[in-house]
């Protein structure tokens, strides 16, 4: 059930570390491992696929100058001897992890950090994901279809 939204939030924020170069390879597959498994106990009992927003905000990852350090991303470092600060997030990140509205995308990292897409966005924009299709939309007046993936990312690195 929610192993593939897991999956897909796992996958993205390892190609994002992966960016900043700063984590070795078998320490950086164990951080994965040890955040799937800090997630998926997590979201166990606030799962619920026919309501994908029910319990949203206690399944979203963030990261901002309120909340400096998300717990679970704090764990997987801690298990797997990875300095949370060798990430490299971004200052503000919010990911939101749904049921059935989470796709994978090998090409959203590329161009988070480039600041751009195929359809132009800028490094402030949110970004929201279709799961369908995978497609990028932006900005406020984007209107998100049923089933999506509001990942949610400001562009304001480090």
């Amino acid at each position: 059930m929610m192993r593939n939204e897991i999956a897909a939030v796992v996958s993205f924020l390892k190609r994002l570390v992966k960016l900043k170069n700063k984590v070795e390879v078998e320490k950086m597959d164990l951080f994965a491992e040890r955040l799937t498994v800090a997630l998926q106990e997590k979201f166990e009992g606030h799962w619920v696929p026919e309501k994908p927003s029910k319990g949203q905000a206690y399944r979203c990852i963030r990261v901002n100058a309120f909340h400096k350090y998300d717990q679970e991303l704090l764990r997987a470092c801690s298990e797997s001897g990875v300095h949370y600060g060798d990430l490299g997030l971004p200052w503000e990140i919010t990911l939101w992890v749904d049921p059935g509205e989470v796709c994978d995308l090998d090409e959203m990292t590329s161009d988070y950090h480039s600041g751009s897409s195929d359809e132009g966005s800028t490094r402030s924009s949110p970004l929201t994901v279709t799961n369908r299709k995978c497609q990028v939309t932006q900005g406020a007046e984007a209107t998100p279809p049923s089933l999506i993936l509001k990942l949610l990312v400001l562009l304001c690195l480090n």
